[in-house]
């Protein structure tokens, strides 16, 4: 009779874990579609709906600061300034809320069969990556209308979507690993998006703060992220703030890390408290 022969080896268990992404990469392919088709097929207006929200946003900031409070624009037409920062907040916005709950949407998936957890979670920013994609359509169309041709910084912009997506998914791997642990997490999620949408430099140039706060301003990753985007869409005078952007760098990295850590930390827990 042949016996087998197991070997115990430290640091076998996490190798493994990355392994099991790859393996289980079909999962996640199918709970994405599953979520998109979900998301566009039960609203009326569907696909529209992306386009419509972030639209009107743009809308409402384009007449308060740009009319109203008469903010400078980086020399860009003021809505084209507004949504090249829409664009990565609404990403990363509707990521945090997707992931939150992504979990406990699949709890019966989570408390009955064995994948690397981290499946869900990523899978949530891809539904709000589809549907950043789709807003992008609005960036091109006020490009049109404005004639505004993007210099060749826009080549720099995948860099850009790199960090956003990094900022997301650290963001949301804290908060759906902690909405488990602590249901109370989905009511803070909703007032954390609703107070970055007014900490963050999306309805204005961040340039408008005084240069003493700029570091400070910049502890929110969202800083760095929306800066960049900027300076990739609209070229010309618009200028990033280095050292405040490599600081909101560090914290996406930092954000991204202890993410992944803490969510491989209480994931072991997740079938017994789901």
């Amino acid at each position: 009779m042949h016996q087998q022969e197991l070997i115990i080896e430290a640091g076998r268990a996490e190798r493994q874990y990355w392994k099991d992404l790859w393996t289980y990469r079909e999962l996640f392919y199918f709970l994405a579609w599953r979520d998109i088709i979900v998301r566009y097929k039960q609203t009326v207006i569907g696909l529209a709906w992306a386009l419509i929200r972030p639209f009107l946003t743009m809308v409402v900031f384009t007449v308060v600061f740009g009319n109203l409070a008469k903010l400078p624009s980086e020399g860009a037409p003021y809505p084209i300034l507004v949504f090249a920062a829409m664009l990565p907040w609404q990403f990363f916005s509707s990521a945090l809320a997707e992931c939150s709950n992504s979990l406990i949407n699949n709890a019966n998936l989570v408390s009955k069969v064995y994948f690397p957890r981290l499946i869900v979670p990523a899978s949530a920013v891809i539904v709000s990556f589809v549907d950043f994609m789709v807003s992008g359509m609005i960036l091109l169309g006020l490009m049109a209308w404005y004639d505004f041709v993007p210099s060749w910084r826009i080549l720099t912009l995948p860099l850009f979507i790199a960090i956003a997506f990094a900022a997301s998914i650290g963001a949301g791997l804290w908060l759906s690993a902690l909405n488990v642990e602590y249901r109370d997490f989905r009511y803070i999620v909703p007032f954390i998006v609703q107070f970055g949408l007014y900490i963050s430099p999306v309805g204005f140039s961040s340039s408008i703060v005084p240069e003493q706060w700029r570091l400070l301003y910049s502890l929110n990753p969202m800083v760095g992220v929306i800066d960049g985007f900027r300076w990739a869409i609209l070229g010309g005078t618009s200028k990033i703030y280095w050292s405040g952007f490599m600081l909101s760098l560090g914290i996406v990295a930092l954000l991204l890390i202890s993410g992944i850590w803490y969510f491989r930390k209480t994931e072991r827990r997740f079938a017994d408290v789901i």
